[in-house]
């Protein structure tokens, strides 16, 4: 069976109430979603994946997030779980109960197997340069196998934090 590739899933109606409560202003998770969803589909990564399961369009998201928020794939999965503002950016309803930490190094696993390292690294850079946040000549990482790196060595490192 293969992926039907999609768009992230709608923000369900308690979801975005709950969210917009929690953070008037939105945070990065919601900003990411708002501004960035065209990035987040699954079409680009559709022939890594062939089996229906997790969207890979959010999982995409999770790694960004789980990058700027230097998070281990453990700590990672559990805001998918506790967090309203992750919720919101996912699509995810409310109760939703997430996913396991380990389709997080699988997902990376097979970006990597199938040379698609850079895809979703080139889908951020041109809404980001046109935001005004990188330029051209600036001091920001202009390769992805660094973000995938760092997401890896958090990981090595282990939990952060007890009870995770």
């Amino acid at each position: 069976m293969s992926m039907q590739p999609k768009s992230l899933s709608p923000v369900p109606g308690q979801t975005a109430v709950v969210a917009r409560a929690a953070f008037p202003k939105g945070s990065p998770a919601m900003r990411a979603r708002d501004r960035l969803a065209e990035v987040f589909v699954d079409e680009p990564f559709a022939e890594a994946f062939g089996a229906p399961g997790i969207s890979p369009g959010a999982l995409a998201l999770v790694t960004v997030l789980q990058f700027a928020e230097n998070l281990t794939d453990r700590q990672a999965a559990a805001m998918a779980v506790r967090a309203i503002d992750w919720k919101y950016g996912l699509g995810m309803e409310r109760v939703d109960t997430g996913f396991d930490h380990t389709v997080l190094p699988r997902f990376r696993a097979r970006l990597s197997e199938h040379g698609l390292e850079r895809t979703l690294f080139d889908r951020l850079l041109e809404p980001c340069r046109q935001a005004g946040l990188v330029t051209a000549g600036g001091r920001q990482r202009t390769d992805a196998t660094h973000v995938i790196s760092a997401v890896r060595d958090l990981n090595l490192r282990g939990p952060a934090f007890s009870g995770q």
